[in-house]
C-alpha cells in the first residue's frame, strides 16, 4: 500500500493505493473551512489540516494502514506557513487565493527592477497568489511574528514536517514562491533581497530535495496518532499541480492537463524551461525533474457553484439543463472574477455577466455560460503554450468538473483537441501515492522511469472521453475572441 495525501483548499484527502492490484483501495476526505475578509484575505490554520488528516486516517482499516510502505504528500501551492525555531506556526496561513498582498507585489516588483526583469531573471512575475508577497506582508503587518520566523514552508512542506520533523522543500512547489530561479533550480538572492531588504531570507529557506528521494521517516508519535507503521519513508511530495501531473500521466512532452476545480489550471510537462514573456504562463519546475508551464485561474467551479446556489439547482439538474443550451449560450458571457483573478491579473476584479437580452436571460443560459467561462479563461493557456513553441495533442481533464460530460465536451470543442479522462480521477492524491511508489522502487534499486510507471498504473475511461465537434469548434472560436475583448473592456475598472 502507498498513501497519498492531498491538502486542498476545501478538504484534505487521503488515498490508499495497492501497487500490486493497481487500484485505489480506499479514499476518505475531511472538509476544511476558509477564513475570508473583504480585503481579499483567504486564510486557514495549519492545525485544521492536521485535524482533517487524522479524521481521514481514522476511517481506514488497520490492516490496510499496516501495509503502507510509503507516503507522498500533495498540497495547495503558494500558501505561506511561517514556522518558529521550535516548530510552532506563527500566524494563519495565507493561501494561494489570497489577494490582499497586491501592494506588496508592487513593492517587490519595483525593488527588483520591474515586471520584465522579474520574468527574465526568475521566470515569473510576482503575483498576489505567490508566496513572496505573503512573506513581505507578514513583515509589515505582523512584525513580532516575523521577528520569530525561522523557516518558510509551503502547505505540503508543513505536512512533511509534521510527519517527519524535517524542514525541506522541492523545486516543483518551491518554484511557485516567486523566489526560485526556475532555470537553475536555486534561490535567487536578488529576489530574496527585493522581498526583505533588511534580512537574509536564505537562512529561512530549507534545502531543496531532488525528485525520487526520501526526505525522512514517519515519526513514532505521529505514527501512533495516525495508526501507520513508524519509520515509513516519506517522499518529497509536491504542489497539487505537480502531483496532479503525475496522477494524470502528464510527465512527458505533448501531454496537456486541465484541472476543473475551485481554481482552474492548465499545465504541460516539458523538458526545458518555458518562459512566457507575456506573463500568462507561470514558469514552474515539475516535481519529476522537468518543467511544468502552467496557467491558473482563481474562479472555475467557483463560478458554477455560485450560479447553482442562486438558482437553487443541483449538479444533476445543471448537467441536464446546460446540455439543452447550444454552444455559446446565445451570447451570454460570464466574466467569473468573483474572487479577483490571477489570469488575467485582476486581484481586485469582480464578476460580470454580459450579453443579456430578452431571449437569453434565463437560468439555463446562465448555467451554461458559467461553465463556458471557466474554459475560456483556461483556453488562454493553450495560446500561450503555442506562442512559446509548445504544441499538445490531447487534453487530460481532471478535478471535480471532469465528472460533467457537458464540461468535458466544452473543453474538447473550445480547445479543438480530444479529451481523455481516467477511470480513477483522483489526480493530486493519486499522484502523491504514485510518487511514493516510485520513490520506494528507486530505494530498492529499481530504475523504472516515472513515465513508464504512471503509464502502467493509469487506465483511461473510453466511455467518458470526448472528441471535438467541428460545428461547435467554429462557434467557440468566435465566442472565445469575444470573451477576450470583454476582458479588455472591463480591465480598466479594476486596475485604477
Amino acid at each position: 500500500m502507498f498513501l497519498g495525501i492531498d491538502v486542498g483548499t476545501q478538504s484534505v484527502k487521503a488515498l490508499l493505493y495497492d501497487a500490486h492490484s493497481r487500484h485505489v483501495v480506499d479514499l476518505h476526505s475531511a472538509p476544511l473551512t476558509l477564513a475570508s475578509t473583504a480585503d481579499g484575505s483567504r486564510e486557514q490554520l495549519a492545525q485544521w489540516w492536521l485535524t482533517a488528516l487524522e479524521q481521514c486516517l481514522k476511517q481506514f482499516c488497520a490492516r490496510d494502514k499496516n501495509a503502507v510502505k510509503g507516503i507522498g504528500v500533495s498540497g495547495q501551492q503558494h500558501g505561506f506557513v511561517p514556522l518558529a525555531a521550535d516548530g510552532q506556526v506563527l500566524a494563519p496561513v495565507k493561501l494561494w487565493c489570497d489577494t490582499a498582498t497586491d501592494v506588496q507585489c508592487a513593492e517587490i516588483t519595483e525593488n527588483f527592477g520591474g515586471r520584465d526583469h522579474c520574468i527574465a531573471e526568475v521566470g515569473n512575475a510576482i503575483l498576489p497568489g505567490y508566496t513572496a508577497s505573503k512573506i513581505r506582508w507578514l513583515k509589515q503587518h505582523r512584525p513580532e511574528d516575523y521577528a520569530r520566523l525561522a523557516t518558510i514552508l509551503l502547505p505540503h512542506d508543513y505536512i512533511n514536517f509534521y510527519l517527519t520533523g524535517e524542514r525541506v522543500m522541492e523545486c516543483g512547489d518551491a518554484s511557485g514562491t516567486g523566489l526560485l530561479d526556475i532555470r537553475r533550480r536555486q534561490w535567487h538572492s536578488g529576489m530574496l533581497s527585493a522581498v526583505d531588504e533588511d534580512h537574509d531570507l536564505s537562512t529561512k529557506l530549507p534545502p531543496l530535495a531532488k525528485p525520487g528521494t526520501v526526505i525522512g521517516q514517519l515519526r513514532a508519535q505521529v505514527a501512533t496518532q495516525l495508526g501507520l507503521p513508524a519509520g515509513t519513508p516519506v517522499a518529497t511530495g509536491g504542489g497539487d499541480n505537480m502531483m496532479a501531473a503525475i496522477g494524470t500521466g502528464s510527465v512527458s512532452h505533448s501531454r496537456l492537463t486541465i484541472s476543473l476545480g475551485t481554481s482552474g489550471t492548465l499545465f504541460a510537462s516539458t523538458d526545458q524551461a518555458v518562459i512566457d514573456t507575456d506573463g500568462a504562463l507561470a514558469a514552474f519546475c515539475s516535481s519529476s525533474g522537468g518543467w511544468l508551464p502552467l496557467l491558473c485561474t482563481m474562479n472555475c467551479t467557483v463560478s458554477t457553484e455560485l450560479t447553482r446556489r442562486i438558482l437553487n439547482v443541483d449538479l444533476e439538474q445543471m448537467e441536464a439543463r446546460s446540455a439543452a443550451i447550444p454552444p455559446g449560450s446565445a451570447g451570454v458571457m460570464t466574466l467569473p472574477f468573483f474572487n479577483g483573478e490571477r489570469y488575467p491579473n485582476l486581484p481586485r476584479g469582480k464578476g460580470s455577466i454580459l450579453g443579456l437580452d430578452e431571449d437569453n436571460y434565463s437560468p439555463d443560459h446562465l448555467l451554461r455560460s458559467a461553465m463556458e467561462s471557466a474554459v475560456y479563461g483556461l483556453r488562454a493557456g493553450l495560446d500561450a503554450l503555442a506562442r512559446c513553441g509548445h504544441t499538445c495533442e490531447t487534453v487530460r481533464v481532471t478535478g471535480g468538473g471532469a465528472a460533467s460530460g457537458v464540461w468535458r465536451q466544452i473543453v474538447a470543442d473550445c480547445f479543438d483537441l480530444p479529451v481523455t479522462v481516467q477511470k480513477v480521477d483522483e489526480g493530486a492524491a493519486l499522484g502523491a501515492a504514485l510518487q511514493a511508489l516510485w520513490t520506494y522502487l528507486q530505494a530498492q534499486g529499481d530504475q523504472t522511469q516515472l513515465q513508464a510507471l504512471v503509464d502502467t498504473h493509469l487506465a483511461m475511461d473510453p466511455q467518458r472521453c470526448a472528441t471535438p465537434d467541428p460545428q461547435a469548434v467554429s462557434v467557440y472560436k468566435d465566442y472565445y475572441q469575444k470573451y477576450l475583448r470583454h476582458v479588455d473592456l472591463v480591465t480598466p475598472f479594476y486596475t485604477d
